[in-house]
């Protein structure tokens, strides 16, 4: 399919998925780095009864609040 043919597709509202080759797809800044961080085991403590409260990992609770409060930042960098 020529770029313009999938333009008009996309532009009128069609669905153009099914035109895409989705296998090699990545999302940018999106590659996973593991770092380590030591906790007091007090927080750790609080970490798991608050992911739990919430039906979530451990990892995946630091993982939100940290990319809250990094989103905040930002945002008072704009302001």
């Amino acid at each position: 399919m020529k770029a313009e043919s999938f333009d008009k597709k996309f532009d009128a509202g069609e669905d153009v998925t099914a035109d895409l080759d989705l296998s090699k797809a990545r999302r940018p800044n999106q590659n996973a780095r593991r770092v380590n961080v030591d906790f007091p085991s007090w927080m750790v403590d609080e970490l798991d009864r608050e992911a739990r409260r919430l039906g979530v990992t451990r990892q995946s609770i630091i993982k939100v609040w940290l990319s809250e409060r990094l989103e905040q930042a930002a945002a008072n960098k704009r302001a």
